[in-house]
């Protein structure tokens, strides 16, 4: 690890922690700083969960007051994202490193689909406090986690995003209360694959260390970047990104 590439991967971090505060899309960012440090796709992805662990705690740390009154909830939805992850984290090591580089530039575009099309936030929690006045969770919610976690174990960009919009809508709980519980079962989900990554996966320990300082400098800017700036537009602006990075995967995927 030379200097230049752990500043590159501090910086990668900062960006990432920003554009997950932003739009739940931190991979964008992180996973190809480590694969531009020479890192094997598999590899790459195994570190970058790894260091997303320490955003995840920095944002649930400052979430304390929005999650009082969630703890029944937080078990449920808790013991799908603990089983998802797991199982993603286990369909990946099962995977092979090649069919791995071919699948990832379909589901960044996958992602940054999602994030183009998705309605802002705001609107989604209006929608879902109409709905649901009771905040009564359906009961189909922990299978949707267990889903997503399988993703997030996997690869896991916009998983995030995807958990926020369950959320909003199906729970009819406030932006704050929605995303907190987001932060904590996505929290969940990348600690139970980060285990298994340690035990049975060869994790970039000395490139995992800087993107880890970085997520953690990010995350905490992110709240004050997103109460200043047009959310949307950012939003926009990462989910074309999001398909640039793609296609340029893509192309050295299959080329």
């Amino acid at each position: 690890m030379t200097p230049a590439q752990f500043a590159l991967l501090v910086l990668a971090g900062v960006g990432g922690g920003l554009t997950g505060s932003i739009a739940g899309l931190a991979s964008l960012v992180s996973y190809p700083a480590l694969l531009a440090t020479g890192l094997p796709p598999v590899t790459a992805n195994v570190t970058n969960t790894v260091a997303l662990v320490l955003n995840g705690v920095g944002s649930v740390s400052a979430s304390g007051p929005e999650l009082r009154g969630q703890e029944r909830r937080l078990l449920r939805l808790g013991t799908g994202a603990v089983l998802g992850g797991a199982a993603g984290a286990a369909l990946l090591l099962l995977t092979p490193s090649d069919a791995f580089e071919r699948i990832v530039p379909w589901l960044i575009a996958a992602a940054s689909i999602a994030l183009l099309v998705q309605r802002p936030p705001r609107e989604l929690a209006e929608r879902g406090a109409a709905a649901h006045p009771t905040h009564r969770d359906p009961w189909w919610l922990p299978a949707v986690v267990f889903a997503i976690a399988i993703y997030g174990g996997y690869f896991g960009a916009a998983a995030g995003v995807m958990l926020l919009a369950f959320f909003l809508l199906s729970t009819g709980e406030g932006l704050a209360r929605g995303n907190a519980l987001r932060n904590v079962v996505l929290l969940a989900a990348n600690v139970t694959a980060s285990i298994g990554f340690v035990v049975f996966a060869p994790i970039a320990w000395s490139a995992a260390l800087p993107l880890a300082i970085g997520l953690f400098v990010g995350g905490r800017l992110g709240p004050r970047v997103v109460r200043r700036a047009p959310q949307v537009l950012l939003r926009r602006l990462i989910a074309l990104a999001g398909l640039g990075l793609a296609v340029h995967l893509a192309v050295q995927a299959y080329g």
